[in-house]
């Protein structure tokens, strides 16, 4: 493939979202999309049993350009397309997608290796220390990725109509791509050490810069290409998910999609484990030598902890009798640590210290929003402490600056109360949607990055600017600015990404159903 797979991933995600904007703007969808109701009865390799499969030169041509399969002169010309219903032919999209994005994919590892971890002065620049840390086990992804790419490519060449590639997936994923929990569980060494590198050697700074500049990089950045082993494992889950979405119901080829689906899911989810859990190793040390106890003190540090939020918020002093009254000096700082269990209750003090005077478990916290107060209390919640540091039930009123930083504070300090919207996962027939159109990168713990093409439900919004989404793919829940999305205002295509969804997850469901009947028995 003649593009790198930075290039190849936006181009589909980009021509994703335009599809969907399409769909979007039509009064019935279904005159876009294929029909629930006929599905292909077309069993595809039956169809060229009496021809012999032409040869595809795509993935050996280095300067094809992006192609759908339906494009390919070979397939045009085999009269396959007459024959195939839509259905078959958007299946084939789909799963030689996966494969045409794994050959870019390749070629951009590749590039890796050769044009910069290969590179005879960035070697000599180098540490051996510093080079591990830098590139980990990269040639051990790139030992899978082509393993992997070959038996996708011999799959391919066995006919012109692709009977499966998800066998492939599931087969590699279970006793191969644990490498790549490997290199993105390295990630926080990894970028660190790049500051550092690029901070304390001119030399370094200076070769890298000189290799980005090469024409073979296409003006991408170093660090875009050490970052393509984790994009390229959660991009491959949801190219697996398209899949699923578009083969035939309760088949074989459905089973096998949700069997490598799973475990996918299961590698992506111990490689995010991987990253945070270093990173929450480093900052619960870092606040816990922060902290000054004027109540008994409580350990900080536990595997099982990890901050979800913390900020400077207006606590309002005096009897409740005392709302009416309009001054500031009714309020003064207070400074919250909300970890996963464990809410602490500070006062700044100095020397970038916080002195804690209450505590209380997350699962004994309630909030109340105050509504109609006037200017003075706007932004203004009730947080009740069932039981404090003092075995006693303490209430705080709490203001905040904004309207979307006091939701914000509700939603993390009370995660079980109702929001604005309901979940999916309740089985709401319609619920808002959004999908992403700017990738976004969460900077506080309560935000969601976002990648190009995500769709997600809305679960709550402010009149600032914010909202609270949940995303379809993962159910990962969070914080983004609503000027990064557009909101799919299509009931029917918002139905049909619900729909989509409960099938993806149908293996997931049907575990938690045993696992409570287990339960109850």
């Amino acid at each position: 493939l003649g593009l790198l797979y930075q290039e190849y991933r936006d181009k589909s995600t980009r021509q994703e979202i335009e599809t969907r904007r399409l769909q979007d703007s039509q009064t019935d969808p279904e005159e876009s999309s294929p029909s629930e109701e006929t599905p292909s009865e077309a069993e595809p390799t039956s169809i060229t049993e009496s021809k012999a499969p032409p040869q595809i030169s795509l993935l050996r041509n280095s300067n094809s350009r992006f192609n759908l399969w339906q494009d390919l002169p070979e397939i045009r010309s085999s009269g396959v397309l007459s024959i195939l219903q839509p259905d078959e032919i958007k299946l084939q999209e789909a799963m030689f997608e996966l494969v045409t994005s794994e050959a870019s994919y390749y070629k951009s590892l590749n590039l890796l290796v050769s044009h910069f971890m290969e590179n005879e002065r960035l070697k000599k620049i180098l540490h051996q220390s510093e080079a591990h840390i830098l590139f980990s086990n990269v040639l051990d992804v790139m030992a899978v990725s082509e393993r992997f790419l070959l038996d996708l490519e011999q799959r391919v060449e066995e006919n012109i109509v692709i009977s499966d590639v998800c066998d492939i997936v599931y087969q590699h994923t279970v006793n191969h791509f644990s490498v790549y929990i490997t290199y993105v569980s390295n990630q926080t060494y990894q970028e660190r050490a790049y500051k550092q590198l690029l901070q304390d050697k001119p030399a370094f700074r200076e070769v890298i810069s000189q290799l980005e500049l090469d024409p073979k990089c296409k003006g991408l950045s170093f660090s875009s290409f050490l970052i393509l082993p984790f994009q390229r494992i959660t991009r491959l889950k949801l190219l697996v998910q398209n899949i699923l979405k578009k083969v035939e119901e309760k088949s074989d080829r459905e089973n096998t999609a949700l069997d490598a689906h799973k475990e996918l899911e299961t590698v992506v989810k111990a490689c995010n484990e991987g990253v945070r859990k270093m990173s929450r190793t480093e900052q619960m040390i870092s606040i816990q030598k922060k902290l000054e106890f004027k109540i008994k003190s409580v350990p900080i540090i536990s595997h099982s902890r990890w901050l979800l939020k913390q900020g400077e918020l207006q606590q309002m002093n005096g009897p409740k009798t005392s709302r009416t009254l309009r001054t500031k000096k009714l309020f003064r700082e207070i400074y919250l640590f909300l970890f996963n269990d464990l809410l602490v209750i500070c006062r700044q003090i100095p020397g970038d210290k916080y002195q804690v005077f209450d505590s209380a478990p997350r699962g004994l916290l309630r909030v109340e929003e105050l509504e109609d107060q006037g200017q003075s209390l706007a932004n203004v919640f009730i947080l009740r402490l069932l039981e404090n540091a003092d075995d006693r039930e303490a209430s705080y009123m709490l203001k905040a600056s904004s309207q979307s930083e006091m939701k914000r504070w509700m939603i993390s300090l009370a995660p079980n109360r109702r929001t604005k919207f309901v979940s999916f996962t309740s089985r709401l027939v319609d619920c808002p949607q959004i999908q992403c159109v700017h990738p976004y990168v969460a900077q506080q713990p309560d935000e969601l990055s976002l990648e190009l093409a995500d769709i997600l439900n809305i679960l709550d919004k402010t009149d600032d600017g914010w909202i609270f989404g949940e995303r379809l793919h993962d159910q990962e829940r969070g914080w983004f600015p609503s000027s990064m999305g557009e909101e799919i205002l299509n009931p029917k295509i918002r139905a049909q990404n619900l729909k989509e969804c409960f099938r993806v997850h149908k293996s997931d469901d049907s575990q938690r159903r045993k696992l409570g009947s287990r339960n109850r028995q």
